[in-house]
């Protein structure tokens, strides 16, 4: 069963410091943008727990041609992600979702990409495989799925270089 526990509270909490909670990350949002593949049609990426939207803009302004569709599972996350994003019309598109529901996982339009940072951690591992199992049949061929999430280090000596890496 999922250990999904996320409240209003905590989505308000980290739209206002979450530049705080995530080290690096526009690091890491330019990693994830320099990643997916060009595509020189229109193109589709789905943003798993797409939050206030920060990805979503830098996908947004690199791909003048794609569309993005955020999924999230706070409504107070997807009322601030549109209106930092209106500027792009139908471009940015919501959707209010349960990660770990699988009705959401049967899009009928083909998807060249994935992507999803600090989600998955909150599945347990059968339900991480069933979504990663689900993902790949989603996209299209050459289509990529990203990943930034938290993971348990396989060893003490991960755990402390993490810790090293957060303290700094």
């Amino acid at each position: 069963m999922s250990t999904i526990n996320w409240s209003e509270a905590a989505s308000r909490t980290f739209i206002d410091y979450g530049r705080y909670f995530v080290p690096e990350r526009e690091q890491q949002i330019a990693t994830f943008v320099d990643l997916i593949p060009a595509h020189d049609q229109p193109f589709t990426i789905l943003e798993l727990c797409c939050g206030e939207g920060l990805l979503a803009r830098a996908l947004l302004e690199r791909f003048p041609t794609c569309t993005v569709h955020g999924f999230d599972g706070s409504p107070a996350m997807l009322d601030h992600a549109r209106g930092q994003l209106a500027r792009y019309g139908e471009r940015f598109q919501t959707q209010l979702f349960g990660l770990a529901d699988r009705s959401w996982r049967a899009i009928e339009w083909p998807v060249h990409a994935v992507v999803s940072s600090l989600t998955i951690h909150h599945l347990e591992g059968g339900e991480k495989q069933r979504l990663f199992h689900d993902i790949a049949q989603l996209l299209e061929p050459g289509g990529v799925f990203l990943i930034a999430d938290v993971i348990a280090p396989a060893s003490r000596a991960g755990a402390e270089l993490a810790a090293k890496a957060w303290d700094a």
